[in-house]
């Protein structure tokens, strides 16, 4: 576990690390991972795997209208709904620009209140963090930024997407697949990407350059990262997955230091 040790010489006050192989199986973990760490938009692929549920439970359709004219629950939960970045506010026709949109996902944990009659902090919890064994982890507010959560039980979350047992996998396949190809757009922190490739509420690596996963992470690989200075990514060529928590906002140290870190997670256990 020497790659997972980097963390420690990360410039942060905490930090806690594990990888999960593609068997759901932990591979490895260091530092506090019982610790509750604020997780910013990693609570996006969380409310997107309970949004998953609530299709496949029938409460929603991924193509029915939801969130601006024109859009549906597919287009918030791939960032093409045109809504604005942080406020309700319509910037584009649904399907022609990524615009990533906090509010896209709280219209989306809203409209799932609304069809389930079940509110949607609670929906999440009930569909994806009590069958998962999640005991630490809550949703706090925005479906977009509020969770918090620990490495133990992303960890958890991680082995779920790898191996599905809440989701059939060809629902999970359908989340890491690109939705409305070739659409170009920012990725927060790293600038316009194109194509600026994303899944149902998962964000895929594809050709973008620069990354916050390694150089020789797979274009396959997805996942997120938050501004609390948190990740979480899956490379299915690697079949691995791994979560990092820290408790420093991002900004050019996580830039730095993350995919060197990533790097050497996929070299020690691929290798192993």
């Amino acid at each position: 576990m020497e790659s997972l040790r980097i963390i420690e010489t990360w410039p942060v006050p905490t930090a806690a690390a594990a990888v999960v192989r593609a068997d759901g199986t932990l591979a490895g973990a260091h530092g506090p991972v019982s610790h509750r760490f604020p997780l910013a938009s990693v609570t996006k692929p969380l409310a997107a795997y309970a949004a998953l549920v609530a299709y496949e439970e029938g409460a929603v359709e991924l193509d029915e209208p939801a969130g601006p004219a024109g859009a549906t629950v597919r287009h918030l939960l791939a960032h093409t709904s045109g809504l604005a970045f942080d406020e309700h506010k319509v910037m584009a026709p649904p399907g022609e620009r990524r615009l990533y949109s906090n509010a896209g996902f709280e219209v989306l944990g809203d409209h799932i209140a609304k069809q389930s009659g079940i509110p949607f902090a609670d929906y999440v919890r009930q569909a994806v963090f009590e069958p998962l064994g999640m005991t630490s982890s809550t949703l706090e507010g925005s479906p977009a930024k509020d969770g918090v959560s620990t490495v133990e039980d992303l960890a958890k979350f991680a082995a779920e997407v790898q191996a599905p047992q809440l989701l059939h996998p060809a629902t999970v396949a359908e989340a890491m697949h690109v939705q409305y190809p070739g659409l170009k757009g920012v990725l927060p922190g790293y600038g316009h990407q194109n194509p600026n490739d994303w899944g149902l509420g998962f964000e895929i690596r594809g050709s973008k350059s620069p990354h916050w996963t390694g150089s020789s992470s797979s274009p396959r690989t997805f996942g997120h990262f938050g501004q609390s200075g948190t990740f979480l990514w899956i490379d299915p060529d690697a079949g691995l997955a791994c979560i990092a928590l820290t408790d420093r906002a991002f900004g050019p140290w996580a830039a730095e230091v993350w995919p060197v870190f990533t790097d050497s997670v996929l070299a020690e256990f691929t290798r192993s």
